[in-house]
């Protein structure tokens, strides 16, 4: 089936719906892949910093090898991780995951996090020796004047950010070049980042939603915390519809615009991640949704939050 697509500012296409693969395991990683390109994906998110790129990109391979997809019909985005702010080093990173990828070119390219960490060869978290991390304050300005190069350069099609606040954006926009095609943030109905996604919009830069779940498996989470797919008024929309909490929460970014990554090594669940082109969420039903914001922040990021570039000590 033909997925539907957010238009970039520089005229390329996204489709609305990608798989996620942050803390995907190194052994199910590859399956997810080659699973989820059967099921009709087209957009993988990667990063460096996830580790697991060199298996994305063995699936992918795999797809091409076998017929099922070119590269051309792939939406590949990846990111540059903290130790490579510096602009001598931001190319290193980009030729790294085009080789873990075994790909030519990046169809998008983000930073990954405003803020950065000393350089220290192959380690991505550098530390004192009282386990702080030794951090950079390299301008993400001059981070940004050396992904453009490497656009000119054709290794990466389109760059922005992600991560970063209103503000952050803004300096990005109005002091660069390319600009900002994107900036992909945590979202989800307790975030639902509604001032943010304006504010991108009315500089024509697009908004991915990571998280768009609730982020249940993320390892920091505590016995009690609230639980968005088992959340009463989710399960209700979903009984409705005969559909997954999950699928409601999905269909809710894409009818807003956003797109939206949500992350599953399951077979089964990737097939339902992307089955929510079939039914319309109501008025009514999105306005219940909009109704859990409540700046629930789920990544807060909260050891950095001493760097002056730490994005998340503003509002939105």
């Amino acid at each position: 089936m033909s997925v539907p697509s957010v238009k970039l500012s520089n005229g390329y296409n996204i489709p609305i719906i990608g798989l996620g693969t942050w803390q995907s395991p190194p052994g199910e990683v590859d399956r997810a892949v080659r699973d989820a390109i059967d099921a009709g994906y087209r957009q993988l998110d990667c990063a460096f910093g996830y580790g697991n790129e060199n298996e994305v990109g063995n699936a992918i391979q795999a797809k091409i090898a076998e017929g099922t997809v070119k590269r051309e019909d792939l939406f590949i985005t990846s990111k540059l991780w903290n130790t490579y702010h510096e602009p001598q080093h931001v190319r290193m990173c980009v030729e790294m995951s085009l080789k873990n990828l075994k790909l030519d070119y990046l169809d998008l390219y983000l930073i990954h996090w405003p803020h950065s960490f000393k350089y220290s060869g192959a380690e991505n978290f550098p530390k004192n020796e009282d386990g702080s991390i030794i951090y950079d304050y390299t301008d993400y300005l001059d981070t940004w004047g050396a992904l453009e190069a490497l656009v000119d350069e054709g290794l990466i099609r389109s760059i922005g950010v992600s991560n970063f606040n209103s503000e952050q954006l803004d300096r990005v926009y109005t002091n660069s070049r390319i600009k900002p095609v994107m900036n992909q943030v945590e979202c989800h109905p307790y975030l639902n980042q509604s001032r943010l996604i304006e504010f991108a919009r009315a500089r024509n830069i697009a908004i991915t939603a990571y998280s768009p779940l609730g982020s249940p498996n993320r390892p920091w989470a505590q016995p009690g915390d609230p639980q968005l797919m088992e959340d009463p008024k989710i399960v209700a929309i979903a009984n409705k519809y005969n559909k997954s909490p999950a699928q409601i929460l999905i269909r809710y970014q894409v009818q807003r615009g956003v797109v939206v990554i949500p992350k599953s090594t399951t077979k089964s669940r990737i097939e339902s991640n992307f089955d929510v082109f079939g039914f319309e969420l109501t008025e009514e039903d999105v306005t219940t949704i909009d109704g859990f914001d409540c700046n629930g922040r789920l990544v807060p990021l909260l050891r950095d939050a001493s760097h002056p570039y730490y994005p998340f000590s503003i509002p939105f």
